[in-house]
């Protein structure tokens, strides 16, 4: 059995909650990617995605040197544990539609890694492709 610490990755850029939203942005920028943990310490509090800083701040004319990353941030993280089954990760993923999971020590809770779906993709096929259709197909809207 395959577990997510077989395919996460581990080297995770992330961001204070203190530090700006134009900071996110940057290093957005300078990483190539769309999301960014959000850490006090050690210790996952949020996510910050491209997405929240264009509804939640951009959209509502927040001025993005003095607006916060704990202010637009996603608070509700679903998050795994490195040693969880990658097929049960899958899907979870596919269940809530989210392509990418932090991955947070099982007693502190701490930072350590990420997985993507893209992970899982390069690294383990069986199931990626289900776990796609799912977080691709829209959600209904109530």
């Amino acid at each position: 059995m395959q577990t997510i610490q077989d395919v996460m990755t581990r080297d995770v850029h992330s961001i204070s909650p203190e530090q700006s939203v134009r900071k996110a942005a940057q290093m957005m920028d300078e990483f190539n990617i769309g999301s960014l943990p959000v850490c006090d310490g050690d210790k996952l509090v949020g996510m910050i995605t491209d997405r929240d800083i264009t509804i939640r701040s951009t959209a509502a004319g927040q001025a993005p040197e003095s607006t916060r990353v704990g202010d637009v941030m996603s608070t509700e993280v679903r998050t795994c544990f490195a040693t969880q089954a990658v097929d049960e990760v899958l899907g979870q993923m596919g269940d809530v539609q989210i392509r990418r999971v932090p991955v947070v020590d099982q007693s502190s809770h701490s930072l350590v890694g990420i997985v993507a779906l893209g992970d899982m993709a390069t690294k383990h096929s069986v199931g990626t492709e289900d776990a796609l259709q799912a977080i691709s197909t829209p959600s209904a809207t109530h």
